[in-house]
């Protein structure tokens, strides 16, 4: 009979944030499957457990995934845990979990904190609705069509970014959503340095060009204006129908068929020609 893969959160930052539920399940497991083994080896330390381990991430994940599976498959049950917070979430772990689905192998959330949900609830922004976009893509073409893709999102949008990577994020946002746009930049979540800082992109990009960024990052972005109502455009007849109403109201011919052409795609002599037509018919 096949084993369990359990999908295991991990403290991000502060270990007595450590779920009772999640320290069982390690216990429970029969191996760990670990984005980084040392990582999880001083968090498996920290419970007094000693566990089989295997590394799972993004670089071995095609070939490790099939292991791992087939070690599930033939009755062990694995806890897939990732560096901090959920696995699969910006993190290892999609892609095991769908082919685990696939194979009919049991799945097991065992929830605990996750960031970006996190830095939301305390980044005084918007909570209603929210878009979580993680890491940007580094190559300019790809990062600069996702930040097009955004301009007219109406929802909080929150990115995750790394230190030595923040000042050129932040310049970025601010060329693309303006300076003026609401952001919170949430630092070392749970830890010893924890910040909380609401401004503007702005703002955001004037302190960073003033100190170095320190810690990991999760940034709370306020949404935009929805992009404009697209209307739909007038057909010959319906501009020659607003052209006839105009001359109802009073207009002449010829300053109806010019201010029907400005609501449409067809010239003022085309609408003025069949307004004429019509009118000897």
């Amino acid at each position: 009979m096949p084993g369990t893969l359990y999908v295991v959160a991990t403290p991000i930052g502060n270990l007595d944030d450590m779920p009772p539920r999640v320290a069982a399940t390690f216990g429970l497991a029969d191996f760990v499957a670990a984005e980084d083994t040392r990582v999880t080896l001083r968090l498996l330390n920290h419970l007094g457990l000693k566990k089989p381990m295997v590394s799972y991430f993004e670089h071995n994940a095609a070939q490790r995934g099939g292991q791992i599976l087939a070690r599930i498959q033939a009755g062990e049950s694995c806890a897939l845990c990732s560096d901090a917070g959920m696995p699969a979430i910006s993190d290892p772990g999609e892609q095991i979990v769908t082919d685990a689905l696939a194979m009919g192998i049991r799945v097991v959330p065992v929830p605990g904190a996750s960031a970006c949900v996190t830095a939301l609830a305390v980044s005084g922004q918007p909570t209603a609705r929210f878009v979580f976009e993680g890491f940007l893509p580094i190559p300019k073409k790809p990062r600069a069509a996702r930040l097009e893709s955004l301009k007219h999102e109406e929802r909080t949008v929150i990115f995750y970014e790394a230190p030595h990577k923040l000042r050129a994020t932040l310049a970025d946002l601010c060329a693309a959503f303006g300076p003026d746009r609401s952001i919170t930049l949430c630092r070392e979540l749970t830890k010893l340095h924890e910040e909380i800082f609401k401004t503007t992109l702005g703002g955001a990009v004037a302190r960073y060009e003033a100190e170095d960024p320190r810690g990991e990052f999760v940034l709370v972005m306020a949404g935009g204006e929805a992009a404009p109502a697209e209307q739909d455009e007038l057909t010959l007849e319906d501009a020659v129908a607003l052209a006839r109403r105009l001359m109802e109201e009073g207009q002449s011919a010829s300053a109806a068929a010019k201010a029907a052409a400005a609501k449409s795609p067809f010239g003022k002599g085309e609408i003025y020609r069949l307004l004429n037509r019509e009118v000897k018919e």
